[in-house]
């Protein structure tokens, strides 16, 4: 049994519980899916690089809780990808973030992906994640389904019109595999394998690539390399 935990911040009731029996769902007879918690809210929108630096310290603190905890692998929700980058200097099981995941698979499927984020400002700080993994020059194009994450539960048949009608324009404009930069978009409110048949390409999930990409490293024995991420140790209380 691999045991992967999926970190998420705090999202109100019924949102928080939404996302997390999505999670779990990828949960089988040899994977374990659990949720660890921790005190930061995405759920009002776009975060902006600050927002992001200062969660950091959050999630790299949960990957440290998750690998005393027996945890194999930890994925934190989300393509912001939040304290991957430290976390794999701070724990010895592998950590997986679900743009650098998705962008992987992408790279199987197909040669120019076409990406998908909640609203139009989202695209420049998109940009700017995927330039920072060397995938840039893979991207046909980017739009957005114009749309608050906080308006979809409301709107579901909005949110399938305008994401179906965004990944019909980046088709149109070369893409060969969708990549939904937003995981309340999809897989929290549409369901990739559906978007995959309605689109005739394939629609990459958020949370299934990185949770499986992390439960095979972990089957594999392998985690991040010493010399690329060196382990840091926590610092002493009060230094």
């Amino acid at each position: 049994m691999v045991r992967i935990a999926f970190v998420m911040g705090e999202y109100p009731g019924a949102e928080f519980e939404r996302r997390a029996e999505k999670a779990r769902s990828y949960s089988g007879p040899d994977l374990d899916v659990d949720v660890l918690k921790v005190g930061v809210s995405p759920y009002r929108g776009l975060m902006t690089p600050m927002e992001v630096q200062m969660a950091a310290p959050l999630f790299i603190e949960a990957y440290r809780r998750a690998e005393r905890e027996g945890y194999d692998a930890a994925v934190p929700l989300g393509f912001l990808d939040l304290g991957v980058e430290g976390g794999r200097s701070a724990v010895d099981i592998p950590i997986v973030g679900a743009l650098q995941a998705s962008l992987r698979v992408a790279d199987l499927l197909g040669d120019r992906f076409g990406f998908i984020v909640y609203r139009d400002e989202s695209i420049g700080p998109a940009r700017a994640r995927v330039q920072a993994y060397g995938m840039a020059d893979r991207i046909s194009g980017f739009q957005s389904s114009k749309m608050k994450m906080t308006q979809y539960a409301e709107a579901p048949g909005a949110l399938e019109e305008n994401f179906l009608t965004a990944a019909r324009s980046l088709i149109d404009s070369g893409a060969d595999v969708i990549i939904p930069a937003g995981v309340s978009q999809c897989p929290v409110h549409l369901d990739p394998r559906w978007l995959t048949a309605e689109l005739g390409i394939p629609v990459v999930d958020g949370f299934g690539a990185p949770i499986h990409m992390a439960a095979s490293l972990a089957r594999l024995g392998l985690a991040q390399s010493r010399i690329r991420h060196p382990r840091s140790e926590p610092p002493e209380s009060g230094a």
